[in-house]
């Protein structure tokens, strides 16, 4: 009886363990790695999704994100990078620091030169 218990024990702690143990990752964050980010395919769906509603000429909080060229000279010639990792001024979106995987994504494709296909 005693080994019964004892393996019982042994199980349920193992498991306690495990489960104290896992990340709680949405799908989208891991399989959020992009090499090779692209405005089309990967920038563009994080404006509409966190920017756009803001920074677009009905709304006038300028820059303005609602193209390629508006967000590429938003990287160029504002603190749009800085703003979204929060190492400069207050953070962007209003809302709160976007999850550390889209922001990756906004830095890569900036720092390989704004591809936009």
């Amino acid at each position: 009886m005693k080994k019964i218990k004892l393996a019982l024990l042994t199980l349920l702690a193992s498991v306690g363990v495990a489960l104290y143990s896992c990340e709680s990752n949405t799908y989208e964050e891991v399989a959020g790695v992009v090499e090779n980010p692209t405005y089309n395919a990967n920038v563009k769906s994080i404006m509409n999704d966190k920017c756009v509603e803001c920074h677009n000429p009905d709304y006038g909080q300028e820059p303005f994100l609602q193209n390629y060229q508006e967000v590429k000279d938003a990287c160029d010639g504002t603190e749009l990078l800085c703003r979204i990792d929060a190492s400069c001024g207050s953070v962007m979106p209003t809302e709160g620091k976007m999850p550390q995987y889209r922001i990756k994504i906004i830095q890569d494709w900036a720092a390989q030169g704004y591809p936009e296909n």
